[in-house]
């Protein structure tokens, strides 16, 4: 018999975090905590969303977590397929019960990044702000090591963003620094194809979401254009229909597809994904959207198990000021897990 319950946090934020959809101070968060009654083993799985973003919805998302809590404490434990309108929790049941299954705390998808013996290359990422702000967290992020950097682009003007971008280039070759931007389809349809030629001359490695999801037409004859490689994002979110999903990678034919497990469904929804994108030649990476050190933990388990050497974006856990305390580890630009280091289980009990 497995027992179920729900902790709640809300984690808040070192900096105001930007997002597509605004300013973020803080988090909602969700902890699904299973009880096996044999051997009192327990799987923790996250549900965290970003409000306007997220699929789920956010005024009824606790409510909906309280009946899945109920139907597994009835002995009915839900199948993921019925909870496609929540991906977030989707994501939280599936990691709490991989969890519980190896009945070792914190190992959904055990590997050899868990156990200390395989670090795992993350991107450095610059958030959107004034120039000097962004300005000064490309310097902290090169100087610690990173080989990749993403920046958020399109909350300031344009020229000032080519600046950075010219700053970074003045210094450091494509060889030694690889810069990936987002620009969160802050683009209009008019003006995306001048401005990828403009940012094609720093020699990007790609560019996430230029114009705003479901505009299909446009996209497509932006990746086929475009002299910079295009990374799908927000595109995903609320396609869980495998069908639609072929029919939509099919038409736009991106370089890259961006995975965010707890916005697509779970870890069985993005390898979907995977599978899909690998059949037509599409690159992809994984990237955190702003869980815990709980989820990020998941999804780092998760990613460390696939033939990837591509920079991930899960570089996210020192964002907040309440994180979980846990042995992820940020070190010369790859994530790893300290085995010196204990998981802080304080607010799960």
């Amino acid at each position: 018999m497995i027992k179920a319950k729900i902790v709640t946090n809300h984690l808040q934020f070192k900096q105001p975090a930007g997002t597509s959809r605004g300013i973020l101070q803080s988090k909602p968060t969700w902890y699904l905590i299973l009880t096996h009654g044999l051997t009192q083993s327990t799987g923790i799985g996250e549900c965290s969303i970003i409000p306007g973003l997220s699929l789920d919805d956010p005024q009824e998302i606790e409510r909906q977590l309280k009946i899945v809590t109920s139907r597994i404490n009835s002995n009915d434990i839900p199948k993921l397929e019925e909870l496609t309108d929540w991906p977030a929790i989707q994501f939280a049941l599936e990691t709490a019960l991989e969890d519980l299954a190896f009945q070792d705390d914190f190992s959904p998808y055990p590997s050899n990044f868990e156990k200390g013996k395989k670090s795992i290359p993350i991107n450095g990422l610059v958030w959107m702000g004034n120039k000097e702000f962004m300005q000064e967290q490309i310097q902290q992020k090169i100087k610690e090591g990173f080989s990749c950097i993403k920046l958020k682009i399109g909350a300031i003007d344009f020229n000032t963003e080519l600046s950075l971008l010219a700053s970074i280039r003045e210094k450091f070759s494509p060889e030694e620094i690889e810069i990936r931007v987002d620009a969160n389809g802050a683009f209009s349809v008019e003006d995306a194809p001048q401005k990828l030629e403009e940012l094609a001359k720093f020699h990007i490695h790609s560019i996430e979401q230029p114009i705003k999801q479901d505009q299909w037409k446009d996209m497509a004859i932006l990746t086929a254009n475009s002299p910079i490689p295009i990374a799908l994002d927000e595109e995903l979110i609320g396609i869980s229909d495998k069908g639609y999903q072929i029919q939509m990678l099919n038409f736009i034919q991106p370089q890259y597809i961006i995975l965010k497990p707890s916005l697509l469904g779970g870890i069985a929804a993005s390898e979907q994904w995977i599978s899909i994108a690998e059949k037509n030649n599409i690159g992809w990476w994984a990237t955190s959207a702003l869980e815990s050190n709980v989820g990020l933990n998941a999804i780092a388990q998760w990613v460390s198990n696939k033939k990837t050497n591509m920079p991930q974006g899960l570089g996210t856990g020192k964002l907040f000021t309440n994180n979980i305390e846990s042995p992820l580890t940020i070190s010369n630009g790859t994530l790893t897990h300290d085995a010196s280091k204990m998981w802080d289980k304080s607010i799960f009990e």
